[in-house]
This record gives structure tokens, sequence and C-alpha cells, in this order.
């Protein structure tokens, strides 16, 4: 929309009237008032009577008043009608857009609230190139992920329309990081009565609701200022261990990173032991723990643990030699 030509037409238009409210004030002898209303009543063309009997000259600057005003009043009409018609088409086509992409994602995940939290697990999902959707009714947040060009609805998580919207069915987890923890509790019961197998992750503000957020369907709770107090606790008493997973994990100028990679049913490495397996000879990778199929967690494995099909083997080395690792076991 070219303002330039809205502004052009309001300065026309109060011209005509400024200049028509003179005219009839000085050349007829109406009042300020007078002449307004019989300048408005002019390029209005409502078809009232004159206020006063006009002289030729009066009749002439009328007729001059309703050619200009017309055409004035007319086009500013229509630029201010075609600045209202463009913003809402381009919002809907904006939203249409938007959706229509949201309709194509799989196996991503929904956050639910873009506050602190939120906007940070999705810039974290970003670098790992993991495609999400973001449900959000904050104006302010919203102009955030518009500016970011995150995928977003602005609606109502807490709705079910809103969440089959927005991929639930074919997503592979749900985060919900909204301020209340009433309504993280019942995102995740709605959620879990839309896919019962879904991961649901779910923030809790007070560490008296993760039971009810547990009951309500989220698989995994997490009280990020009870997280944030035990972190500094341990940056006091163990501040070289805070900085060795400070420096392997979070920092990408080392390349190194902590990954987890399941054993597929079709992988050469079911059977094998970790010696057997290669995998720090081949990939350079160290094993430091092994979640078996039984939920067992077995930390530090030995050398002669055997990997089985479902086994999830949480390992540190280098990014490309953790993909090539993960086509291996995939």
């Amino acid at each position: 929309m070219d303002f330039s030509r809205l502004r052009l037409s309001l300065f026309l238009l109060f011209t005509i009237i400024a200049s028509g409210t003179l005219c009839y004030t000085f050349l007829e002898d109406m009042t300020p008032f007078e002449a307004f209303y019989m300048t408005m009543i002019t390029i209005s063309t409502v078809g009232f009577s004159e206020i006063k009997p006009l002289s030729i000259l009066g009749r002439s600057i009328t007729i001059l008043i309703i050619i200009s005003g017309i055409c004035v009043l007319t086009y500013t009409l229509g630029q201010v009608a075609q600045m209202f018609i463009e913003g809402e088409l381009r919002a809907l086509l904006g939203r249409r857009k938007l959706e229509k992409k949201i309709s194509t994602l799989k196996d991503h995940y929904i956050i639910c609230g873009y506050g602190r939290i939120g906007s940070t697990i999705a810039q974290e999902l970003v670098k790992e190139k993991i495609p999400l959707v973001v449900i959000e009714q904050n104006p302010a947040h919203i102009e955030l992920l518009e500016a970011e060009g995150f995928l977003y609805l602005n609606m109502d998580a807490t709705e079910e329309e809103v969440l089959l919207k927005a991929g639930i069915q074919r997503a592979r987890g749900l985060v919900t990081t909204v301020t209340s923890d009433s309504d993280n509790v019942f995102i995740s019961l709605t959620a879990k009565g839309l896919r019962p197998d879904l991961f649901i992750l779910s923030r809790a503000s007070d560490p008296k609701n993760e039971t009810k957020l547990l009951r309500a369907g989220a698989s995994r709770v997490v009280c990020p200022y009870l997280m944030g107090g035990r972190r500094m606790a341990e940056i006091l008493s163990k501040p070289t261990v805070v900085d060795f997973i400070d420096q392997t994990m979070m920092n990408d100028e080392l390349g190194l990173k902590m990954e987890e990679a399941v054993i597929s049913a079709s992988s050469p490495l079911i059977g094998k032991t970790l010696v057997s397996s290669k995998l720090r000879q081949d990939f350079g990778v160290i094993v430091v723990a092994i979640k078996k199929i039984t939920n067992e967690m077995v930390f530090n494995p030995l050398p002669t643990e055997r990997l089985d099909a479902g086994d999830v083997i949480v390992v540190i080395g280098k990014k490309d030699s953790l993909s090539r690792m993960n086509e291996v076991l995939n």
C-alpha cells in the first residue's frame, strides 16, 4: 500500500473543505459553522437545501466544490478501502500459506507458548534442523515469531482442533511451556487424548504440580526454577565438571556433541559387544551409557556389554562422526 497517495488525497480533501468554508464565510456572509456545514453537504451531495440563498458567485463556488470535492472524496475513500482490503487480504493469504506449510509437516515438534523457555527450545531445535510449529496467542510473541520466520498458529493450544491443525497426529512430540501450570495440565490432557503414544514434555512453575502434570499425560516434567537452582549449586560445588560439560556439549567451536542413537531392528550391530562393534575404532565416539529396551540404564558400560535391537546408546563424539555412526546403526 502506497501511503503517500493516501496522504495526498487527504491533504486535497482538507484543502477543498477549508477553501469552501472560507469562500462561503467571506463571499456569502455566512458564519464559520454555517460555511463549514454548507461545504460538507455540498461535497457529500446529501441533497439538503442551501443555508441561505446564494449569489451567482456563490453558486459557481458550489459547482466547483461539488466537482472537485466528489472526485477527491471518492479517491480518498478508495484509498482507505484499498488499505484495509490489502491488509486483510495479505493477512489472510499469510495465514493460509502458514497453514499449508504446517499441514505438510511430519515428525515435528509442537511448542505451546513462545516465552523465554519456548523461544529457547525453538531456537535449539532449529540448530538441530528439527521441524517445529509454535502455538501462541500473545501479540508481542507473534511479532517475534514472524520476524524469526517460525511456523506458528495464533490460536489457543488448549483446544483440540488447534492441536489437530498443528499436526499432532504426525508429530514427534509436544512441548508445553505456558506460564500457567493449569493450562499445561489441560494441554497435556488434551494432547494425550488425541495421541496416547505422543511424547509430551511439560513445564512446571511449581514443583508441587509435577505429579498432576504426569497424571494428565505428560511424559516428562521440567521445573526451570528447580533446575536453575541445582545448576547454580553445581557451579559452586563442582565448577570443573560444569565447565567440562559446557565446553564439550555447548561449545560449537570444539565440534563435540553428546548424542543418542537407537539400534534399529536391521542394524548390523545387533548381538555384538561394544568392543566387537568397533564403534570407537571406526567412528571415534565414546559410549557413556546404554538404555536397554527394558528402560534399564547401563552407565559406563563394559566392553563386553551386548547391543540388542531397541537399545539406545548415548555417545560423545564429533558431529560428522556421529552422523556416519547413525547411518550404520539405522
